[in-house]
């Protein structure tokens, strides 16, 4: 009863869009795995049903193996020249969603970097617009005496700034993915050189302890040869 409850709720809600921000390529750790777990976890506490939008190959497969709804794939730009177009078109293929009434909500996973090595996943409610935000931009003071002025329609400006705000919420949320990702990387390069270079210890170890042996071994033959030479020596009979 409780499970037929809450799928009750998730179909009147309305579906919840997703966009998982992860990689394309491997050598990232456990940078596409920790993204992907943190969005079905938090998917799964959301009312309404899941609509997916990866952005990389790798966090796909794993949102896949979830079995989480995918409604499209984006591939990671690779450059930051590259975030602009992809953030177009995310926001077309979003508005098309929701005026389309597929969509209800808009949400953005991705990882944010805490330090230098260090990440962790984000959660970001996109759409709609927070209500406790909006009250406390309202109540915000002015910061000049000049009212702003609006050359067009105040609905015409209004829609323009929620675009913007938009824009920019997604080329964040992308910029901080790709300096996780990049820095993930580097911690899985640096990690592996460690590891190169203990092997490398390692073996020149047990090299040096091979040579020595065989060494050692190569001594005690000419030594018991020496010795056994010695013994079978018979001495001259003095004249």
């Amino acid at each position: 009863m409780a499970v037929m409850d809450k799928q009750k709720r998730k179909t009147q809600a309305g579906a919840i869009g997703a966009v998982v921000f992860g990689s394309d390529q491997g050598l990232v750790g456990q940078f596409n795995e920790v993204v992907a777990d943190y969005a079905v976890k938090t998917l799964a506490t959301l009312p309404g049903q899941p609509q997916v939008w990866a952005v990389g190959e790798r966090v796909q497969a794993h949102l896949a193996d979830e079995g989480l709804p995918l409604g499209g794939f984006f591939p990671v730009p690779n450059s930051v020249k590259a975030i602009t177009p992809l953030v177009g078109q995310i926001l077309l293929e979003c508005e098309a969603r929701r005026s389309q009434g597929e969509i209800a909500a808009l949400h953005l996973f991705y990882n944010r970097p805490t330090s230098r090595r260090v990440y962790t996943p984000i959660n970001h409610r996109l759409l709609p617009l927070d209500e406790t935000w909006r009250s406390g931009l309202a109540t915000l003071p002015w910061p000049t005496g000049n009212l702003p002025e609006v050359i067009s329609s105040t609905k015409a400006t209004l829609r323009a700034l929620i675009h913007e705000y938009l824009f920019v919420s997604l080329f964040r949320a992308c910029a901080e993915s790709l300096a996780s990702e990049n820095a993930s990387r580097l911690t899985a390069m640096q990690r592996a050189e460690k590891n190169i270079d203990e092997l490398l210890e390692d073996l020149n170890r047990r090299f040096h302890q091979l040579r020595q042996r065989g060494i050692d071994e190569e001594l005690f033959d000419v030594i018991s040869g020496f010795e056994a030479l010695g013994k079978n020596t018979i001495p001259r009979n003095p004249v």
